[in-house]
C-alpha cells in the first residue's frame, strides 16, 4: 500500500467537492490522513469547476476524484 500511495502523491490529484456534502469531507480527510496533496474544486462557487466535474464522472453528484485523469465518483462507504 506505501508503494501505491507514494505512486499517488507524485501525480495531480483533484478533488470537486461540495462545502456542505458529508462524503466530500470524508474524502477530503482520507487524502489529508494518507498525506496526498490535491487540489480542492468547489463546484457550487465554481461554475467552471462543476462542469468539469460533469463532464468527467457524468454526474453531479460530489466528491469526485480526479488523479491524473482516472476519475473516482462515489466516494463512500466503501471507500
Amino acid at each position: 500500500m506505501a508503494l501505491i500511495l507514494h505512486n499517488v502523491q507524485q501525480m495531480k490529484t483533484r478533488l470537486f467537492i461540495k462545502p456542505y456534502c458529508g462524503w466530500c469531507h470524508k474524502a477530503m480527510r482520507w487524502l489529508d490522513d494518507h498525506d496526498i496533496a490535491y487540489e480542492k474544486l468547489d463546484v457550487i462557487a465554481d461554475d467552471a469547476a462543476f462542469a468539469e466535474m460533469v463532464r468527467l464522472s457524468g454526474q453531479e453528484l460530489a466528491p469526485v476524484i480526479d488523479v491524473d485523469g482516472k476519475v473516482l465518483a462515489d466516494f463512500g462507504r466503501t471507500t
